[in-house]
């Protein structure tokens, strides 16, 4: 053998080690996720993103069927066998996984920095000084129009309540639509879409919430129970035959366009986009008086916490900090429109009527949904009450100031505020 050609061996031998060892120290960590739906998103464009900039490191999302998530991961959690990644749901089912000693503590991780106390409230302790999830994205309410329908009424875009039922008059003298389109059949479309849509500009968003769980309001005072006088006026605007009508119902009414104004939120837009063959807009819930402070619900959905027995940590926390970054921030909210990041940075949507909801971030105050942080873990349950008490003041069953009551009552059968 040949000089020349022993050290061609040996180069060859160094650059195949080399690719051996490189091949050896990649990293899989592994995504657990109920959004399956999700999934092309994931491997289409999500991952490709890391991964370009993290060579050594593969992703793997592997997601349950939404219904089974919750029971597959705690079993895979008690047996040791989750995933590296854990998509969050919001408040106590993630706060349990936290408490349990699932999931890591995230207080530290770089690129926290880029949530506000807001955002990160779903996937905090309630002393908040743990943070457990990174925040993905949120869902905001408001009130989705047929501008078709508006523009052939001469109706301008309602800015205060007086304008809103002024709008809803001039639709319902016309005739040719149906005002609004919800039911109070599901229940929770009434206070979904109802009483959590137009409630933070009567309590002051999180000024409200927080004296709720402080115990210093209560559900009988006039700012928790005005909203529920609002909401019975929107009895005469439902349509015939509102109390039978489920949440299917109201979407179809609205995407055949036989209704205005659909009360809603984000959330129905990449639903109705490719069903409507007319072009929606969106406004914010309407203030009380010109000139007011508004708030709107702009409410935590997914998050994703580290594994504490994950072998991968490292590797699983540089991920999380691409999802605290704008790069991912802007890929996700964009991919599915609707779903907006939590980040600080603002994200330009390239949807025209995601961009018109989240526009409401810069002129609004943001808040959450009032029942879903600390006040929903006794029985009776304050969020499922919400939904009854919701549906029974829009059918004429409950008036206001009884659904009130009958809510702080069963708040305080269980419920001590910590001061």
């Amino acid at each position: 053998m040949t000089r020349k050609t022993l050290t061609g061996l040996l180069l060859a031998s160094s650059i195949l080690g080399t690719a051996g060892m490189a091949m050896a120290q990649d990293t899989t960590i592994t995504i657990e996720s109920w959004r399956n739906d999700d999934l092309p998103i994931w491997q289409e464009k999500l991952i490709p993103a890391f991964e370009a900039k993290n060579p050594g490191i593969k992703v793997v999302f592997a997601p349950s069927a939404p219904t089974e998530y919750n029971a597959a991961l705690n079993a895979k959690l008690d047996a040791g066998s989750a995933g590296d990644l854990i998509t969050c749901r919001p408040f106590d089912a993630s706060l349990e996984l936290y408490n349990k000693g699932h999931l890591a503590d995230l207080a530290d991780l770089p690129g926290m920095e880029n949530f506000s106390d807001v955002a990160k409230s779903a996937w905090t302790t309630d002393d908040g000084v743990h943070d457990f999830c990174v925040p993905m994205a949120s869902v905001i309410h408001g009130f989705i129009y047929n501008k078709d329908a508006f523009a052939k009424l001469g109706i301008e875009v309602p800015t205060t309540e007086a304008e809103f039922f002024a709008a809803l008059d001039k639709i319902k003298e016309d005739g040719t639509y149906i005002p609004m389109a919800m039911g109070t059949k599901d229940l929770w479309e009434a206070a979904t879409m109802g009483y959590q849509n137009i409630g933070p500009n009567y309590w002051k968003g999180e000024e409200g919430r927080n004296a709720l769980i402080k115990g210093e309001q209560k559900l009988t005072d006039p700012q928790w129970v005005e909203p529920y006088a609002t909401l019975a006026k929107w009895k005469d605007y439902l349509g015939d035959g509102f109390e039978a009508q489920s949440y299917p119902d109201s979407q179809n009414l609205f995407t055949l366009g036989r209704a205005a104004i659909y009360p809603s939120g984000s959330w129905e837009i990449s639903v109705f986009n490719p069903q409507v063959d007319f072009e929606m807009g969106a406004f914010a819930p309407p203030v009380r008086n010109a000139g007011d402070t508004c708030y709107i619900s702009d409410h935590n959905d997914i998050a994703i916490g580290l594994n504490s027995k994950s072998p991968n940590a490292e590797a699983a926390k540089t991920f999380l900090s691409w999802v605290a970054s704008p790069e991912f921030a802007t890929i996700y909210a964009n991919a599915l429109p609707g779903f907006f990041s939590l980040s600080s940075e603002p994200v330009k949507m390239e949807d025209p009527l995601a961009q018109e909801f989240v526009s409401w971030r810069d002129k609004c105050e943001s808040t959450i949904r009032s029942t879903y942080q600390i006040l929903s873990r006794g029985t009776p349950n304050l969020e499922n009450e919400t939904w009854v008490e919701s549906a029974n003041v829009i059918n004429g069953t409950d008036t206001p100031e009884a659904a009130g009551k009958k809510l702080q009552d069963g708040l305080d059968s269980w419920y001590k505020p910590a001061n």
